[in-house]
């Protein structure tokens, strides 16, 4: 099997350390999430490090990431390091590491400074009354704004991908992570910006919220951003619950 490892810079030091908690992956770390990926935490002399393994790819695209397309891991490792280089927060990488054999790539692994984060968008759409919602939404808006006129779509702009932390009472700052969809353009047009968003929320009045302060930051007329971000929504809710139909009665009758 063959390995490849790439750590950062300004974390060389704890390249041996960090290549060691790879190795050790499945049998030591504490668990954050598992599924479709696996994240563990590692403490590495007081350094919380987060290192999230990526599900064995099929067989099409073990050969692809090998030769043909960057893997997973090394995306969100790049995607990371021009993100900061740009102004835009995310966790700090760290290193990423790709075991490949003859059948291409086996297991990727990518690592980051773990940020303990009690806040995603998430809970702004699950708890109506979230202490400081409506703030927290309006600061989240200006984040994405920012994005936008940087061209950087974030394609995978979902309720659980954006970390908020709370820097002083009322200000907040956006840590972006799941890094490995992304695009970068001279400029964003209002459409794929709109469909940026369309992702995040299914409650009329979040996007009503959003698309007031979206005006505010862009000068674009407020309706035009309500009726188009809205429009987009529902399209998305429509695919997304028409899925999970299909799903479950897929699951159902088998």
């Amino acid at each position: 099997m063959s390995l490849k490892f790439v750590v950062s810079p300004a974390f060389s030091a704890y390249s041996d350390a960090v290549r060691k908690c790879i190795q050790n992956f499945w049998s030591t770390g504490k668990v954050l999430a598992s599924g479709r990926n696996t994240i563990r935490i590692f403490d590495i002399d007081g350094l919380q490090v987060n290192i999230k393994a990526f599900k064995l790819p099929n067989l099409v695209n073990r050969f692809a990431y090998s030769y043909f397309r960057k893997s997973k891991a090394q995306r969100s490792f790049e995607f990371a390091t021009k993100l900061l280089q740009m102004g835009i927060g995310t966790p700090k990488p760290i290193a990423y590491s790709e075991h490949t054999n003859w059948s291409g790539l086996r297991e990727s692994f990518y690592a980051s400074e773990h940020l303990d984060a009690k806040l995603t968008y998430r809970e702004l759409v699950e708890i109506p009354d979230y202490p400081d919602r409506d703030n927290i939404l309006r600061q989240f808006t200006r984040f994405s704004y920012k994005l936008h006129e940087l061209g950087i779509e974030f394609k995978d702009h979902s309720p659980g991908n954006t970390l908020i932390l709370e820097d002083a009472p009322g200000q907040y700052s956006f840590y972006l992570v799941d890094l490995n969809r992304m695009e970068f353009h001279d400029k964003m047009p209002f459409e794929l910006r709109m469909k940026n968003l369309s992702r995040l929320t299914p409650h009329k009045e979040m996007v009503a919220t959003m698309s007031n302060e979206y005006a505010k930051a862009s000068a674009e007329d407020e309706t035009v951003i309500f009726e188009t971000l809205w429009r987009l929504t529902a399209a998305f809710q429509h695919r997304f619950h028409r899925k999970r139909r299909l799903k479950k009665k897929f699951l159902f009758r088998k």
